[in-house]
């Protein structure tokens, strides 16, 4: 079985030592009005040429971390750093952050933070701008790097135009431009759809080729990324390295112990190990698609495995979930939400174009689609959070615009894409109760209300914690539990799981599930189609402003043309195993919870 890693660069193939680009020593971070240190202790090195993936469960501490590797800790984010941070020889804590900007460039987990200027081309030239290059060079570079991330015909645009992924390719032409020997990308992809992401990943490969450059890596989506990678870093839930070393020698040797800590794997590597629990022999372990095709077609299996549809037919009990596209939704029923003729402008460009569309009580729809398609235009609209044109969305009769904020918010909770968009209250606690307490309900059924979904979502030790100081994935628990506290019948969420790693993505996820079950609509846009194909009822698929399909969710993936049409791919899973000879039962399985051996 071959390995999914790249090439090795010049630099690493070449014979002799290099010297590391970036040396991390013991280094430990407390954030202010923290108790401890996350991370709380790191050492490791990267060289010339070298891509390096940092994982670990939401909280670890790989943004702070990340934050660190160009000043910005301790020199702007109030934080205290003990060790070292070296890059390029300079030390982070004694050299200008301005001075860094030269070694370090930097795409953090929310594009808008660092988006500044008018228009795309101004966007990519301000950073060189600022370092006086010549200005013949400044067009070059900004050139390049927005042909890099296929943004060069929208260069004259105001970057306020771009979808939530369009931004993060601007963002990372921005650290292109700069020329910096060292990137730091902190989950540069989450909100890109699939051809973006195979797009940004052949652009950083062909940039570290050269080997005269590095990477560090933090990212959720490790289906695009481990034929990229090089290394990986693996911090545990304290903030401590438990890893560190090769991609065959963290992910393949040690998945078993990664899973159990709570992070990411391909979801390959997850299927290959409940597979490997129901006695396939699958080794080494595979990690992309190609590879568990390529070792199932190989294995004998054990023949325990009986699958859905036969499973359905004999009425054998399954694993406890019903497949999306068979539960009962109440499509019977009267339509909750209705969109009719839905056309929406953001300033002089028409976002979407007379959209129709009806969710019956107790869905659980996903909206899919490329970068731009309209996704999350469509769910603003739905939710109120844009104000559609009058009579062309309502809920449960509600026409959404001519609603008060106050009586839509008791119809739809909304979740955006970025968590911090809408904080408001100083504290986390406060921030869940803030929805109750314009309820008028009493102090006591608000803190009792509060604290379960602090305790539910883990963020109970975070209580007193300003929102803004939570890590990216508990931000994303914030946000979603200030939209699930006040108890409305429809909850729409603009990418739920991103920023967070494997087990409280399955914990947000199974809480929806949970919700649904017990009749709450759920609306869910997102990029991840494994968790489209494992959890949603009914599925959007949206092109140009337009919902050109909606059906169930097996349908619409059974449709290859119209998948490849909206600029979509199979979910991994479906791409390993469709068409598979030796186990047919298998070639049908779409879902994780449906493999044997699925609780392993």
């Amino acid at each position: 079985m071959t390995s999914p890693e790249r090439e090795p660069s010049a630099a690493l193939a070449a014979s002799g030592p290099v010297a590391p680009l970036l040396r991390v020593r013991d280094v430990a971070i407390t954030h202010d009005e923290a108790d401890a240190a996350t991370p709380s202790r790191v050492s490791f090195e990267v060289a010339p040429g070298e891509v390096v993936l940092l994982l670990g469960p939401s909280g670890s501490g790989k943004s702070t971390l990340a934050l660190a590797l160009n000043g910005l800790i301790p020199h702007a984010v109030p934080a205290a750093l003990s060790g070292t941070v070296e890059v390029d020889g300079l030390d982070t804590a004694t050299t200008t952050v301005a001075e860094l900007s030269t070694r370090v460039g930097m795409v953090f987990q929310d594009p808008d933070a660092q988006l500044v200027t008018g228009t795309l081309l101004d966007e990519v030239a301000f950073g060189p701008e600022n370092l006086r290059v010549p200005v013949d060079e400044v067009l070059t570079r900004a050139e390049a790097a927005l042909r890099r991330v296929g943004l060069w015909e929208r260069r004259h645009d105001n970057p306020d135009r771009l979808s939530g992924g369009g931004r993060q390719r601007l963002a990372i032409a921005c650290a292109l431009a700069m020329g910096s020997p060292l990137l730091v990308l902190d989950e540069p992809t989450a909100n890109l759809d699939p051809a973006g992401i195979e797009e940004v990943y052949a652009a950083l490969a062909d940039l570290v080729a050269a080997g005269d450059r590095a990477i560090v890596l933090v990212e959720h989506n490790l289906d695009a990324a481990v034929g990229f990678v090089d290394r990986v870093v693996v911090l545990d839930q304290a903030g401590s390295v438990v890893a560190d070393g090769p991609v065959d020698a963290v992910l393949r040797e040690r998945a078993d112990e990664l899973h159990a800590l709570g992070v990411w794997l391909p979801v390959s590597a997850i299927a290959a190990l409940r597979l490997r629990a129901a006695g396939y022999a699958l080794d080494p372990l595979p990690l992309t698609p190609e590879e568990l095709r390529a070792g199932l077609e190989a294995s004998e299996g054990t023949g325990r495995f009986v699958s859905p549809s036969a499973r359905e037919a004999t009425g054998i009990q399954g694993t406890g979930h019903e497949a999306p596209g068979t539960r009962r939704t109440g499509r019977e029923a009267e339509a909750l939400i209705r969109v009719r003729g839905l056309s929406l402008r953001r300033g002089r460009a028409e976002v979407l174009h007379e959209v129709d569309l009806e969710v019956h009580p107790g869905e659980f729809v996903a909206v899919v689609g490329a970068n731009g398609a309209g996704k999350t235009s469509l769910i603003q609209a739905i939710a109120g959070v844009v104000t559609p044109p009058k009579a062309t969305v309502t809920i449960d009769g509600l026409d959404v615009a001519r609603a008060d904020s106050r009586t839509l918010s008791q119809r739809i909770g909304f979740v955006f894409q970025n968590p911090e968009h809408q904080f408001i209250a100083h504290t986390v606690f406060d921030e869940l109760a803030h929805g109750l307490r314009r309820q008028h309900i009493s102090d006591d059924e608000v803190t009792a209300r509060t604290e379960e979904v602090l305790e539910r979502f883990g963020l109970a030790e975070k209580a007193r914690t300003h929102p803004f100081l939570l890590s990216g994935g508990q931000k994303r628990r914030l946000s979603v539990g200030t939209a699930l506290v006040a108890g409305a019948p429809v909850l729409a969420l603009d990418e739920p799981t991103f920023g967070q790693d494997r087990a409280r993505a399955e914990e947000l996820l199974e809480l929806l599930r949970e919700l649904n079950g017990e009749g709450t609509t759920i609306i869910v846009v997102t990029h991840d189609m494994q968790l489209v194909t494992e959890y949603a009822d009914r599925t959007v698929v949206m092109a140009d402003g337009r919902a050109i399909a909606h059906a169930s969710t097996p349908e619409i993936f059974a449709d290859a043309e119209l998948i490849a049409g909206a600029g979509l791919r199979l979910p991994p899973l479906s791409r390993a195993l469709r068409g598979l000879e030796r186990h047919p039962d298998l070639a049908r399985v779409s879902r994780l919870a449906d493999l044997p051996g699925a609780t392993a």
